[in-house]
């Protein structure tokens, strides 16, 4: 009887990276394990450089030797195995912390060289990669629920439009420049419009790829469409109630220069309850996603205010989504501790629709982003309120790629945005940026 080092499985190797094997049938020692795979396929390859890889055999990530996985599976030693190979991902590594006086409840990587973060104090923050903090203004009196950056090509070199929504019903455009200050300059920032419409806190705001729209989503479980123009006086009147408690607590009257109050192009109505995100597709200008807390995704036509399809869930209210560049996906995270993922192209999702498949975590999952390019269209990351962040891969549902914790003592984690080599982490214990080197 052969002993276990003797037995071998046949398999054959399939990849869609660029180093790909000729099609052939391999003999693999039972005894191996990731790292002779990965040997192995450099080998065949005569590559010049090492390049690790990861392996994935029947939609798992391989982290035993190939023979305890098929014993736990119950395949035979003559069943041939298919295995896909993709270049592995390096651990993290922390690069940097950025000090916040409040939890962070937002942050964006989308500005080069530049963080852009937004907190419960209030206060909107731009720092550079060398952690210096260039501005912090506060845009709100109550708490930053999100910000996003809104291109615009139209402002200066140095100056961003920057959106933003709070707990103080509105949400706000406020001009930054970004250049870095010294004792001779001033705080170049200027909030040039507030959007009024909701009579509820909103809970998140996003800009269309253009920058001329976007959209707001409030507890009121209404969502707002806005253009980004400033308008040349206020669409919308100021509330004497509002402008005596504002004169009270400001101890000024309303700066006639001061913002523009603006009104919505579109109202979007359909969710019963709490809307948690609402988003531009990457894809589309005129294409938006919400999650709601009645348990529903919907897809919306911008440019004529109506909702095109529904994705309805039991009992699975939604916090966030993240949908892919290509408009062919989207992943939403629940308070039943699963991001789940959903074709949004099949008409068949508008009633009960199961999910492609459901990724499940220890605790509640708060925060979705996905990879900054194509080259990673299998991934994504979340961060959860057990302060842990998770990269996934979506060919391997069982257990995260890898993980990391930003904070010691499981610190909430309410923002993750994948940059490009890098994720920025924003939550209770402030911001901490990770290197992520994909192979």
């Amino acid at each position: 009887m052969a002993s276990a080092s003797d037995v071998s499985h046949p398999v054959v190797f399939s990849t869609q990276t660029p180093y790909t094997l000729p099609s052939q049938k391999f003999m693999i020692p039972a005894s191996w394990k990731r790292y002779h795979l990965s040997q192995l396929v450099n080998k065949a390859l005569s590559l010049s450089s090492p390049i690790p890889f990861d392996f994935l055999v029947r939609g798992e990530i391989l982290r035993t030797s190939l023979g305890e996985w098929c014993t736990e599976k119950g395949i035979g030693e003559e069943e041939t195995l298919e295995i896909e190979y993709f270049e592995s991902v390096m651990p993290p590594q922390r690069m940097s912390s950025l000090p916040h006086e409040d939890w962070v409840s937002s942050v964006s990587c989308g500005l080069q060289g530049h963080f852009v973060t937004a907190s419960y104090d209030g206060i909107l923050r731009v720092f550079d990669y060398s952690q210096t903090l260039l501005h912090a203004t506060q845009v709100h009196e109550a708490p930053i629920t999100s910000v996003s950056l809104v291109h615009n090509a139209s402002l200066p070199e140095d100056d961003i439009l920057v959106a933003t929504a709070s707990h103080d019903l509105t949400a706000r455009l406020t001009q930054v420049n970004i250049r870095q200050r010294n004792s001779q300059d001033e705080n170049h920032t200027k909030t040039l419009a507030s959007l009024h419409l909701h009579t509820a806190p909103l809970s998140s705001i996003s800009s269309s790829s253009s920058g001329a729209h976007i959209v707001t989503a409030s507890w009121d479980s209404l969502i707002g469409v806005w253009d980004t123009l400033i308008p040349a006086s206020d669409e919308v009147p100021v509330d004497e109630s509002q402008n005596r408690a504002a004169n009270r607590k400001k101890r000024r009257k309303v700066d006639e220069e001061g913002p523009r109050r603006k009104a919505p192009l579109h109202v979007l109505k359909g969710h019963t309850a709490r809307v948690s995100k609402a988003s531009f597709a990457t894809h589309s200008n005129n294409i938006a996603y919400s999650a709601g807390f009645d348990s529903t995704l919907r897809a919306w036509d911008v440019e004529n205010g109506v909702c095109t399809n529904t994705i309805t869930a039991s009992t699975k209210p939604f916090l966030d989504l993240a949908v892919s560049s290509e408009g062919t996906a989207i992943f939403a995270s629940s308070s039943d501790r699963t991001v789940s993922q959903y074709d949004i192209r099949d008409p068949a999702t508008s009633s009960s629709a199961a999910p492609v498949s459901s990724f499940f975590h220890p605790s509640t999952p708060s925060c979705i982003s996905l990879p900054p390019s194509s080259s990673s269209s299998h991934q994504f990351v979340t961060g959860s309120y057990d302060g842990v962040v998770r990269l996934w891969d979506t060919r391997s549902v069982k257990n995260a790629v890898t993980s990391f914790k930003p904070w010691e003592g499981g610190k909430k984690i309410l923002s993750v945005d994948w940059g490009t080599g890098v994720i920025a982490i924003g939550g209770e214990g402030g911001v901490d940026v990770w290197r992520l080197n994909q192979g």
